[in-house]
């Protein structure tokens, strides 16, 4: 599967080399005593013309009539991708030597059968990565061969390269650039060289031989070669450059001159290439090539030129495959070889991780199914003109540097330059001493001056944050304390205290756990007037260092509405030390939990969440950043039912759980609540990590949805060791992370906070400030409800709160008043809506000229009679969604839709001229160019005609009523305009003599005169058909970058919408784009012949091809049915249902026409003997003018060009 032509890269890697390459290969293989000597080989070939397209086509063909074995072959990349996947379908092992990028790295799932004999891209750049560190090189640039964006080429193979040598350096790349070389010229290299000048010295580039020669003597000029200061690298893929007889720095078709200059900068060159063997066995083996290539293949290669390693790599291929295959039939036997298929997928099982002697040297595939290659290092001998190998590198070895060779560096450097100035690029680096002595003095004094300014503030902080820390506020006498403890021994049930009278909670743990499964009633007491709770500190050596003072302050300065306030700590040893706490009377959330008396409906659930959440985020703020220990027995509820969260901070006074603890169930079941990569950690910071209070939530969540406990599983019962083995182990390849069970049937919302709480990895989860944002909305209702029983309390709560909430109402009441405003601009217009805004009235206002526009569907009754309702109302939203995206690029204003009726109007309420005709005029031209490509989703067969009226006049407009307000328009113009309209004919736009004289003072817009035409209450009057506009006047060429666009923003669909004549085949479109950056037709001039006695109209941007679609249209005045529309020339449609609209159906591609007139003077489908004195008079006269040239296809991106249109 290889092209049959070398591609632009000169890639001679095509059949005429490489087949005689296999024909050798499978001759050795198959001669007696070969690996398959009893087997037969068969070679059959596909062009793939290095097409993605062709290239997958020729594998059908060959798969479907051949049944192949084994593939050899395709090298392009994009024609590597489909192939290398059906043969991981089909099981056909696929040998290549390209596929270098590392995209073809992984080959699970798709490439299981592929296997590169070259390599890939990845160890050039370990070679580079290898020379960086041998010179201490760090900064590099780029400069490589890249398809202009516009083309729509994909990337090239030095693109891939470089980005993958990149990648493997990991440098510091300080400027990059990109060439197409066919478009390049010298003083582009001389641009980017003069950019890269700036930032690097050390330049990677990638490009073909004449490329490379052009960017060296543009570096030659200037002065990057004499200088020795640069040093260049060619990164040649395929080997191209690689002749060691052949000087690449010369040019038969240049003059001597430039061939010396070339020569001399070819000294700061050095060549990547793929190793080459060096052995007279492979030297002897290239000459067999050339002779059998040039007398069975008729291909000559040139004098000295060497045979490739990537073309000798096939030889390799097939003495690889012979190998797997050898072991595959000794593996089965012969007669069950014989017998049954051959596994290809097992085969390239077999070719991995193999090592043989080939002739391009040692071949290793390693495990990944990749060659480990090696590769040269060229440096231009000056004497001879010619590259020689000066080091090598090994896989695995490192650069080996050759014996006895040594690199001649640019302008007679004895050593490599340095990859920056010893000043720096900008001479940043070095002092500048040009300065006078006042202006010197000056400013170090003034620095002197903010220095000390800085340092005085910063010792000031210092010292106060010392004083802060040494004052040690927070510690607390004994003496002011009264303890009021409760029985000693007493353990049990919430309940049980309560009905003793106890004055103990069981909200929350000790600092450090007890052993066992019991929990701990929290001793309480009285400190200066407030109830506080009482936690005792198990150590036996306290230090009170700096640090741990330091975090007594910042528990004492962390006040939150959501966080137990810390009062201060006792520690002195006898009788014991002790913290003081909030004192929060309603227990902890898991003994709420775990009260099954005790209801709780969503309302109060989300209430719960959004304390925690409150809380957590204000801790995460504060220098704690973490908690470390979240878990529902350390969220506890005071006396209004506002929860707070409990034991953050003061990590060191915890005690670490020793050896005896590890087998107990309490210790692992307070584990329950930990992350799994904190679990896994053996070094777990007490603190734990801000993503893990977050999974420590997720758990909290599912406690508070499902009133079962930490880690529910159902009917499922495991021991929290259990359930901690399997959460710290995580999930398989395919598995899911092993988490508690959520109930489907519960909050939605709830449940997706839940699941993403607890995502395995860190970073999928979100932080506490989101959820904040998140549940604020779930929760937005009952933000300010409480419960009954303490609705006092808990108003009091908020009222302390009220400023932050006014401020989230009044944001929420401006972005509602923002939603309403935008919903009045889309009602009414913008400057009427603007008045309404401000307060103002709106007064009706006359306008000199407008230009109104009426269509209406000819036959929507008909239509509509013979449809569903439902089906009528899709066909009128898809058709006014399809206007409404051509009317905004319009300087008009739609005033509105009644039933198939459209009214559009321009000049107003802006007025803008006499342009008002001009816009009208192009959007009728739009609209009647998207109706030829609408496709009625329940008829597609049946063309859909619409009939277009224009008149310009006065007019009176303003807002009527006061109750569902309407902008409306008033005066004989709007009457007018709709008798234009009514009086025209389908698939037409019928112009008054008014608005024809406005369009004639443009000189672009093509009309026919009608004639006289009577009209209800007006008489007769001359009206005209708008057939269309010219682009010579919009089509002079722009400077680079500008689109071609006209002041009202008509694209280059409706400026082509005017041409007539032949039209070309255009590109392929792209499926589900917008109509406006599809691929669109330049027609030609005017040329008045006939096709087959018919007369086609197609408006602008519709493909003509050869497809007999029959669309059923009439002439609605002189009932002029045609029922035998077989033109070869009609509308193509695209007839997908899952886009009815077709103002985004993709036109198919056209085939060429030969001599074909396009007027809009007559319908489509109409016989030229009915074609109407108008249009024949224009086809005669259009006939008499010389026929211009055919213009080039323009590919057409959105609704601009980068070069001037072709008229």
């Amino acid at each position: 599967l290889l092209p049959k032509k070398p591609s632009k890269n000169r890639d001679i890697r095509i059949l005429s080399t490489v087949l005689p390459v296999i024909e050798m290969a499978t001759r050795v293989v198959t001669a007696p005593g070969g690996l398959l000597q009893n087997l037969r080989i068969e070679i059959d070939y596909r062009d793939t013309q290095c097409s993605s397209t062709y290239g997958a086509l020729g594998a059908f063909d060959i798969f479907l009539k051949r049944k192949p074995d084994v593939f050899f072959g395709p090298i392009c990349d994009y024609v590597i991708a489909p192939i290398a996947r059906y043969s991981s379908v089909w099981g056909i092992p696929l040998i290549t030597s390209g596929g270098l990028t590392e995209a073809f790295t992984l080959k699970a799932p798709h490439y299981r059968t592929l296997t590169r004999m070259m390599g890939n891209y990845h160890a050039f750049g370990l070679m580079m990565r290898e020379i960086h560190r041998h010179y201490n090189w760090t900064i590099q640039a780029y400069l490589y061969h890249e398809f202009d964006e516009k083309s729509g080429r994909g990337f090239t193979d030095c693109s891939m390269a470089i980005t993958s040598i990149n990648r493997a350096i990991g440098g510091n790349e300080t400027s990059s650039g990109t060439f197409d070389e066919e478009t390049a010229k010298y003083a582009d290299y001389l641009r980017l060289l003069r950019n890269i000048k700036k930032r690097a010295r050390i330049v990677i580039m990638c490009a073909s031989p004449s490329t490379i020669r052009e960017i060296m003597l543009a570096a030659a000029e200037l002065n990057m070669v004499n200088s020795g200061e640069y040093v260049f690298f060619n990164i040649e893929i395929f080997g191209s450059m690689t002749a060691t007889k052949q000087p690449p720095w010369y040019a038969k078709n240049d003059t001597d001159e430039r061939n010396q200059k070339a020569k001399e900068a070819f000294t700061a060159l050095l060549q990547v290439v793929a190793r080459e063997p060096e052995d007279e066995e492979y030297r002897q083996f290239s000459k067999e090539v050339k002779e059998l290539t040039k007398t069975k293949y008729n291909h000559t290669y040139a004098e000295d030129e060497p045979v490739s390693t990537f073309v000798t790599a096939f030889y390799d291929a097939v003495l690889l495959y012979a190998y797997a295959l050898n072991d595959s039939i000794a593996q089965l036997g012969v007669e069950r070889a014989l017998r049954q298929p051959i596994n290809g997928t097992h085969l390239a099982q077999l070719m991995w991780g193999r090592s043989f002697k080939g002739i391009t040297g040692n071949v290793t595939i390693d495990s990944n199914g990749d060659r480990i290659s090696n590769y040269s290092l060229l440096d231009l001998n000056p004497e001879t003109g010619l590259f020689e190998v000066v080091a090598n590198y090994y896989y695995g070895g490192g650069l080996q540097f050759v014996e006895g060779k040594a690199i001649h560096w640019a302008g007679d450097r004895t050593k490599a330059p340095p990859d920056r100035p010893t000043c720096g690029f900008d001479g940043s680096l070095c002092p500048d001493n040009s300065l006078p002595g006042y202006a010197i003095l000056s400013l170090v004094l003034g620095v002197c001056v903010v220095c000390m300014g800085i340092a005085s503030i910063v010792g000031y902080r210092h010292y106060k944050l010392e004083a802060e820390i040494n004052s040690m506020t927070w510690k607390v006498n004994p003496n002011d304390v009264l303890s009021c403890n409760p029985s000693r021994g007493h353990r049990g049930s919430f309940h049980s205290m309560v009905k003793r009278g106890s004055q103990a909670t069981i909200y929350s743990e000790d600092l450090n756990s007890l052993p066992g499964d019991r929990q701990i009633y929290i001793h309480f007491g009285f400190y200066k007037g407030c109830k506080v709770a009482i936690k005792k500190i198990n150590v036996q050596n306290l230090s009170l260092t700096r640090s741990l003072m330091l975090e007594f302050k910042r528990m004492k300065d962390i006040q939150h509405d959501h966080l137990v306030r810390f009062y201060g700590a006792c520690l002195d040893l006898h009788p014991e030390p002790f913290i003081l706490t909030e004192y929060c009377p309603k227990g902890s959330l898991q003994d709420i939990l775990e009260n099954e008396t005790i209801k709780l409906d969503w309302m109060f659930k989300i209430s719960l969440m959004h304390d925690i959440v409150k809380g957590m985020a204000f801790l995460h703020s504060t220098d704690l950043h973490s908690h470390g220990s979240l878990k529902s027995s350390n969220c506890v509820v005071d006396s209004r039912f506002v929860l707070k969260v409990t034991d953050f901070g003061l990590h060191q006074l915890r005690r670490s759980t020793d050896d005896a603890d590890i087998e107990s169930y309490a210790y692992w079941q307070k584990l329950l609540w930990t992350a799994p990569e904190l679990l896994r950690d053996p070094q777990c910071p007490p603190a734990g990590s801000q993503k893990g209070d977050v999974y420590s939530f997720g758990i909290i969540i599912q406690e508070i949805v499902s009133r079962q406990g930490p880690f529910y599983l159902g009917t499922e019962e495991k021991s929290p060791k259990e359930i901690i083995k399997l959460v710290r182990d995580g999930p398989g390849i395919l598995d899911a992370p092993f988490r508690p069970k959520v109930d489907e049937s519960s909050y939605e919302d709830v449940n997706n906070i839940m699941i993403k709480c607890w995502s395995e990895e860190p970073t999928d989860r979100p932080d506490f400030s989101g959820l904040k944002t998140i549940i604020r909305k779930i929760n937005k209702e009952n933000e300010s409800g409480n419960i009954l029983d303490n609705l006092l309390q808990r108003m009091e709560q908020y009222a302390n709160n009220l400023e932050a909430l006014v401020d989230e109402r009044t944001q929420d009441y401006f972005e509602e008043k923002r939603k309403c405003e935008e919903l009045l601009y889309q009602l009414l217009p913008k400057s009427v809506a603007a008045q309404l805004i401000m307060g103002k009235s709106v007064i009706a206002e006359t306008y000199d000229q407008v230009t109104i526009y009426f269509s209406d569907i000819v036959g929507f009754t008909s239509i509509s009679a013979q449809s569903t309702p439902m089906q009528v109302v899709d066909l009128l939203n898809d058709l006014y969604t399809c206007f409404d995206s051509i009317v905004e690029n319009f300087d008009v204003y739609k005033v509105e839709t009644i039933g198939d009726a459209y009214m559009v109007v321009s000049g107003l309420p802006v007025r803008n001229g006499n342009l008002h005709a001009r816009e009208i005029s192009r959007m009728a031209l739009r609209l009647l160019a998207a109706v030829y490509k609408f496709t009625i989703r329940h008829r597609p067969n049946e063309q859909l005609r619409l009939r277009i009226g224009l008149h310009s006049g006065p007019c009176v407009a303003g807002v009527v009523g006061l109750k569902m307000p309407r902008y409306c328009l008033f005066g004989d113009t709007v009457n007018t305009a709709s008798r234009m309209e009514s009086n025209g004919e389908a698939l037409k736009i019928h112009v008054s003599h008014t608005t024809k004289m406005l369009l004639d003072t443009f000189g672009t817009f093509d009309l026919t005169e009608r004639g006289l035409v009577p009209m209800k209450g007006k008489g007769e009057m001359l009206t005209y058909w708008l057939n269309g506009e010219r682009t010579e006047a919009i089509a002079a060429p722009l400077p680079n970058g500008l689109k071609v666009m006209s002041p009202a923003g008509t694209s280059p669909a409706a400026i082509m919408a005017s041409r007539t004549g032949p039209t070309l085949l255009a590109t392929d479109s792209v499926p589900g784009s917008d109509p406006q950056q599809q691929p669109l037709l330049l027609p030609t001039a005017t040329s008045a012949s006939q096709v087959n006695g018919t007369v086609a109209s197609p408006p602008a941007g519709i493909l003509i091809n050869h497809h007999n679609h029959h669309h059923h249209h009439h002439n609605n005045h002189n009932n002029n049915n045609n029922n035998n529309n077989n033109s070869p020339c009609s509308i193509n449609h695209n007839h997908s249902n899952s886009s009815p609209n077709s103002c985004h159906n993709p036109p198919a591609p056209a085939k060429k026409l030969n001599s074909v007139s396009y007027s809009f003077a007559k319908a489509p489908g109409n016989s030229s003997s009915n074609t109407s004195n108008g249009a024949a008079a224009a086809a005669a006269a259009s006939a008499k003018a010389p026929k211009p040239k055919l213009p080039e296809v323009e590919a057409l991106r959105g609704a601009s060009v980068t070069k001037p249109l072709l008229t």
